[in-house]
């Protein structure tokens, strides 16, 4: 399992609130949403680290 960083993140307080509700109604960890969020992004992009590993 690849080692995870830990760093701070400053979100407007109803953004925050939209956040823990998506994680609550998806049975997720409000962590665990955003680094879901930040997959699919990444996904979406083509800029995710297992699609650039295949894509070489």
């Amino acid at each position: 399992m690849p080692a995870k960083k830990a760093f701070a993140l400053r979100l407007d307080e109803k953004m925050m609130q939209a956040v823990e509700k998506w994680a609550a109604d998806e049975f997720r960890s409000t962590n665990g949403q955003i680094e879901w969020i930040i997959h699919e992004a990444l996904k979406k992009a083509g800029r995710s680290p297992k699609e650039r590993n295949n894509q070489s």
